[in-house]
């Protein structure tokens, strides 16, 4: 029976009775030319290592860019600064603004009552009050407190003693005056919570310090400090970028509109409308002029050729904010932040680094 077999079954059986076929050979190699090819068209070839381990690579070295802590100190100082100003601008009006009954403006019951309502975590000025409350404060006293804790947190983070302690707390006394007036702020606070929410993580203290002078604990790395600047600027990229889109997608930033509307709406109507109408030719130019610095700005900021030209405009235009609408806190956290984030190095990186080394010998 075994000669009756078709020759085209003889690899699929016993060929210890047969002799080996001619073609067998040549029909193995094509079948393994076939699946390799058809394991290649399903992608299913490894990956090449070392294209894995350079992406790799060059995240890390983007990330973790080696700085000095030059930028640290511009961030620490600034915000500083920012708190001790945000909080004796206020200082005569803060119970007014911030008290729960009469004579509050609007209440902050209501406003902490809609925060209940998001979430029960929220900080809110009513847990100090409250605890004020059971150690015999009444509001008034607590409020009073409140403030004075803030502005002795901006004054630690100027001069540089317990930064990260300093920065904790004027994050938390801050975030719950801004929450629980909620009806009364705008964007100068958000930045200030985002700013000293990122200083606290930093890696302080700053050779600008005092705690650099006074404590003898080893910096911490480069790499570190680069890492956390990184996302800053990161962070700030995805601000710009997005007001500039949400700007641009309407007309009223085209045709110079909205810039009308801002300055002659109280209480930012510094400037007077005589002046206003006669350079109202310049408001679709200054219009169109902010919607191209912030969509441009994630890209021409990162490029060496553009970088110092992009941060002069950009806060240029935060000064011009500042100026035409009176809105000088919000101007000066702008300019804190961008300068930390993108700001020249004073000094040479090299001597940033031995400054570095030599406290870490010391």
């Amino acid at each position: 029976m075994n000669t009756l077999m078709p020759p085209r079954f003889g690899p699929f059986l016993d060929h210890s009775d047969y002799p080996p076929s001619t073609n067998s050979s040549r029909e193995q190699n094509s079948l393994t030319i076939s699946c390799t090819r058809t394991i290649s068209a399903c992608g299913m070839n490894h990956p090449n290592p070392k294209l894995a381990e350079s992406f790799r690579e060059r995240v890390t070295r983007f990330l973790f860019a080696p700085e000095s802590d030059e930028w640290l100190a511009r961030f620490r100082i600034g915000l500083g600064l920012q708190v001790l100003l945000y909080t004796f601008s206020l200082r005569n009006d803060w119970n007014y603004l911030l008290a729960a009954t009469n004579p509050g403006l609007i209440g902050r019951s209501l406003s902490e009552a809609l925060l209940f309502s998001e979430s029960p975590l929220v900080p809110r000025l009513g847990w100090v009050t409250g605890l004020g409350a059971r150690v015999g404060l009444d509001e008034r006293t607590a409020l009073s407190v409140v403030w004075w804790c803030l502005a002795f947190a901006g004054g630690m983070l100027l001069l540089g003693l317990f930064s990260r302690s300093s920065a904790l707390l004027a994050w938390f006394v801050h975030l719950c005056a801004a929450k629980s007036g909620g009806f009364v702020t705008y964007g100068v606070d958000n930045f200030m919570t985002i700013g000293l929410f990122y200083l606290i993580f930093c890696p302080l203290a700053d050779r600008c310090s005092l705690d650099w002078r006074i404590r003898t604990s080893l910096p911490k790395s480069r790499e570190l400090l680069g890492f956390w600047r990184r996302v800053l600027q990161l962070h700030l990229c995805l601000i710009y970028f997005f007001s500039g889109l949400t700007k641009s997608l309407g007309s009223g930033w085209w045709d110079g509109s909205n810039i009308w509307r801002a300055l002659i709406s109280p209480p930012f109507n510094v400037v007077p409308p005589e002046i206003l109408v006669r350079w109202r030719y310049i408001f679709p130019i200054a219009g169109i002029s902010v919607c191209l610095l912030e969509i441009g700005y994630p890209i021409l900021i990162w490029l060496k050729k553009t970088r110092l030209i992009w941060l002069v405009c950009i806060l240029a235009m935060h000064i011009g904010i500042g100026l035409a609408m009176g809105m000088y806190l919000f101007a000066l956290i702008m300019i804190i932040l961008n300068v930390a984030a993108f700001g020249p190095h004073l000094g040479s990186e090299q001597d940033a680094g031995i400054t570095l080394q030599h406290k870490e010998i010391s």
